[in-house]
């Protein structure tokens, strides 16, 4: 359409100016081809710049897509983001809370700690008690052994073997004297035999001031009432009592070592029913043992904490 019209100028020009020279019609079209060459180069630069519109409008498109991706993108970011922050703010209350756990964990642990060292230093004081304990055991195991095979030695010689025995029960030594062998006949009245015998046992008491001598008396269940005893507690009671003041006054034994004691006709040996039984319960207990201050001390936990 341009070069329709660019056309028609020049003929219009060239009726119009029919007049016109040769030489200005050379420098028409020389014009004319100039104008023609600025027109095909104006194409071109249009077609260009029309290539260069479309793909700025592609660059353009493509570029809103991403930022539309980014966007999006961006979006997703910020959600994780914000889950990431709450995860940190429950991983930061979790922390707290197992460091207060911590901490409680750490006082519980010192407490334990002190509760365990308390405990094992209780259980070595206790240890300590306990081998104290098996000490004395020994110790007065040693002791009544020796005892036992000194009295055995000494007190049979001239005596019937029932008429004395000599035990070690437990902690204590014991000698168990026959009624018939000690006393005059229905009364508490020491023999002249007894005193041999309580003169041997009180050899031994005097070598040992560590111990202490019970004397217990016995009798039989058959009753018995005169105007020096009104039963069998009191004959008990006379018969212990006779033997403590002969170990005292004919033997020098000292009185602070000496307990007197009746027991009656209660733990019987054997069964009254027979003549046999009931001398067997006529007695008189004689048992040596040591000190209880000695063992008093030993069931004294701040004593036995000090050793």
């Amino acid at each position: 359409m341009k070069h329709s019209l660019l056309l028609l100028l020049i003929g219009l020009y060239l009726t119009s100016s029919s007049c016109v020279s040769k030489k200005k019609f050379l420098a028409v079209q020389d014009d004319l081809a100039k104008v023609q060459k600025d027109l095909g180069d104006c194409g071109v630069d249009l077609n260009r710049y029309m290539n260069q519109l479309t793909a700025c409008q592609q660059e353009k498109e493509r570029l809103m897509n991403s930022l539309q991706s980014e966007q999006t993108n961006l979006k997703h970011r910020e959600e994780q983001i914000n889950d990431l922050k709450e995860q940190i703010s429950d991983a930061r209350a979790q922390r707290d809370i197992q460091l207060q756990q911590v901490e409680g964990l750490t006082q519980l642990s010192q407490s334990a700690t002190k509760n365990i060292q308390e405990t094992l230093q209780q259980l070595e004081s206790k240890d300590k008690y306990i081998h104290l304990l098996q000490a004395a055991k020994n110790r007065t195991d040693s002791i009544n052994l020796a005892l036992a095979v000194n009295l055995k030695s000494v007190l049979p010689q001239g005596l019937d073997d029932d008429d004395v025995e000599v035990k070690v029960d437990k902690t204590v030594v014991f000698i168990n004297l026959s009624d018939k062998m000690l006393y005059k006949s229905g009364s508490a009245e020491i023999s002249d035999r007894a005193n041999e015998v309580l003169a041997k046992i009180a050899t031994i008491i005097e070598s040992r001031p560590d111990i202490e001598v019970l004397v217990e008396g016995y009798t039989d269940n058959v009753p018995i009432q005169n105007e020096c005893i009104k039963d069998n507690w009191d004959l008990s009671v006379k018969r212990a009592t006779s033997v403590v003041r002969a170990l005292q006054k004919n033997h020098n034994i000292d009185p602070n070592r000496l307990i007197a004691a009746g027991r009656g006709e209660w733990n019987a040996l054997a069964s009254n029913d027979t003549a046999e039984g009931r001398s067997t319960n006529r007695r008189t207990r004689i048992i040596i043992m040591p000190k209880l201050d000695q063992f008093y001390d030993l069931l004294n936990k701040d004593m036995a904490g000090g050793q």
